[in-house]
């Protein structure tokens, strides 16, 4: 029987639903997932790469640290955007998100 998807994959869903309302075209590059666990909590560190386009990518970038991006079961504890190398209409991003398990 299947769990359902994990925090990664819901991650990268809740993403693309809120780069298309933006009107932001999301491609994957790589994505890296370390799995970690504190005194109190159980999660995954997650590592993104990713370009984007579309009129407004540099806002689009530089508010995603505010986005409330909702996980079922989990809970985005930190997002951070690493890297941007921007190009007109286009950009590549590094991002840094830390899911905790609710």
């Amino acid at each position: 029987m299947s769990r359902g998807p994990d925090a990664t994959m819901l991650l990268q869903r809740q993403l693309e639903r809120h780069a298309d309302r933006c009107g932001i075209a999301l491609t994957w590059h790589a994505l890296h997932v370390r799995r970690w666990a504190s005194a109190t909590f159980v999660g995954a560190q997650h590592r993104l790469a990713l370009s984007i386009s579309g009129a407004g990518t540099a806002a689009w970038a530089a508010a995603l640290d505010e986005v409330d991006l909702p996980l079922r079961g989990h809970l985005v504890a930190d997002l951070v955007v690493t890297t941007i190398t921007q190009a007109d209409d286009s950009a590549d991003l590094g991002i840094e998100v830390l899911t905790v398990e609710t």
